[in-house]
């Protein structure tokens, strides 16, 4: 018994031994010899010689001198791996998808053929006409419900601003008890919907959004006020805008610049993504080194052309960059954004 007993605990610590000491071992020899920056996880170092990421993961880019990588489900968080999950029939998809195109949106035929979209978007907001109907703000908000309570609990500033409104006006809190009894003590987002439908009579053709301007002494103070122009209408009110204009012909937009990928993370870009951000990206940069546009969008296409390559020598898919490997560049060349 004794015996047996010996021999497998020596066979389990021979087994411990190779497995998890000898075999690991020689695979980290050898991938430290032969692939030092892969097994390492291929980070990339700054211009200061510190590690600025790994080409393998994305990290957001907001800067216009940069490169923007696709969007990700999972806040570009390692841990946090995830895709949307959203299937095409899903209106909050379509509805995220509209929000990134709206104000880059251009045309693609007729007399404002490549001028962008974003203008006319905010005339036809402005006036407050949606299939016909008055109240666009109010409309929105009535077919938008998860998006409208988003809206108010996705910012504290959002969600202070509907709390006063509620207090500042208790009949229409008490009329929507009234309706809502399961709702006797309605929070800032069960309000949602309501406060929109009433911000859209009291402010037709405008909604409400961040400003920032001087307070009384001197530092930037940012209330929410009753806006007409801007970003946030641009990407708002592009899919209602579509909709009252389905026959205008837009300019294609590549899917990876407002679609998710499975895991949240893909570190690449199409080229042709590459080329779409092209012009954001050399403008901003001939204009903090106030150079000819033109020669700097030559430049930074001709890198974007070194940088791109094609998985499996081109057998699986379009020529793609890393955004990380490309970002680093323009940092390499530009030095730092102004």
């Amino acid at each position: 018994m004794l015996r047996s007993v010996g021999k497998s605990l020596w066979l389990l610590l021979f087994a411990v031994v190779l497995v998890c000491g000898i075999y690991p071992g020689i695979l980290w020899g050898i991938g430290q010899t032969l692939w030092p920056f892969q097994v390492n996880g291929s980070i990339l170092k700054g211009p200061d010689g510190k590690a600025v990421g790994s080409l393998l993961i994305a990290q957001p880019f907001t800067k216009d001198e940069y490169f923007w990588p696709r969007p990700s489900a999972a806040s570009y968080d390692g841990t946090a791996s995830s895709s949307s999950a959203l299937a095409v029939s899903n209106y909050a998809l379509r509805y995220r998808v509209a929000q990134a195109i709206g104000p880059i949106a251009a045309y693609a035929a007729g007399p404002k053929q490549g001028q962008l979209v974003a203008p006319d978007i905010e005339t036809w907001f402005q006036a407050d006409k949606f299939g016909g109907k008055p109240g666009i703000v109010a409309q929105w908000a009535d077919a938008h419900n998860s998006i409208a309570q988003t809206w108010v609990t996705g910012d504290p500033t959002h969600t202070a601003y509907v709390a006063a409104w509620a207090k500042a006006h208790p009949q229409i809190v008490a009329e929507f008890v009234k309706a809502n009894p399961a709702t006797p003590h309605p929070q800032p987002s069960d309000l949602a919907v309501v406060f929109f439908e009433h911000f859209s009579k009291d402010h037709p053709g405008m909604f409400p959004s961040s400003v920032t301007h001087k307070g009384p002494n001197g530092k930037d103070v940012t209330e929410i006020m009753p806006v007409k122009s801007g970003s946030d209408i641009q990407a708002n009110f592009f899919d209602m805008w579509r909709q009252d204009h389905p026959d205008v012909a837009l300019q294609n937009v590549p899917g990876d610049y407002v679609t998710t990928s499975g895991s949240g993370l893909d570190p690449d870009i199409t080229l042709a993504n590459a080329e779409f951000q092209l012009d954001r990206v050399a403008g901003k940069w001939a204009q903090d080194l106030k150079r000819d546009p033109k020669q700097v969008k030559q430049e930074i296409g001709g890198l974007l052309k070194q940088y791109a390559f094609s998985p499996g020598s081109g057998w699986f898919g379009a020529p793609i960059v890393n955004v990380l490997q490309v970002n680093l560049a323009l940092r390499n060349r530009y030095g730092a954004p102004s």
